[in-house]
């Protein structure tokens, strides 16, 4: 298990590279966790469904290999909806800022 320094919060909450962004099936993209949270409680449940189902894993996957967090990736996985996901998100990203509020 990885220890989640000050600098290493302070990256998962940073901006991704462009080519790094996670592309929506809904034409957004995302470049932070912040703007996962705020993506996931706006889209709609079929768009959550398109990258997030039995086959795809797609925010999982973006969170563990783009940002880097482990712990997020596994809580996506066994997220059941849309809804639970925004709150694994809100809470790690809120983990996250006082992380980094704590130096």
């Amino acid at each position: 298990m990885v220890k989640i320094t000050n600098k290493i919060a302070d990256s998962m909450l940073g901006e991704v590279a462009q080519e790094k962004r996670f592309y929506c099936a809904d034409g957004k993209y995302l470049k932070s966790l912040p703007e996962l949270k705020f993506a996931l409680e706006e889209m709609s449940d079929e768009i959550y469904s398109y990258h997030s189902n039995e086959v795809k894993t797609d925010f999982s996957n973006w969170v563990r290999e783009v940002i880097g967090d482990a712990k997020l990736s596994r809580d996506l996985l066994k997220s059941a909806s849309r809804t639970q996901a925004v709150k694994y998100v809100a809470d790690r990203v809120t983990w996250l800022q006082n992380k980094t509020a704590n130096r």
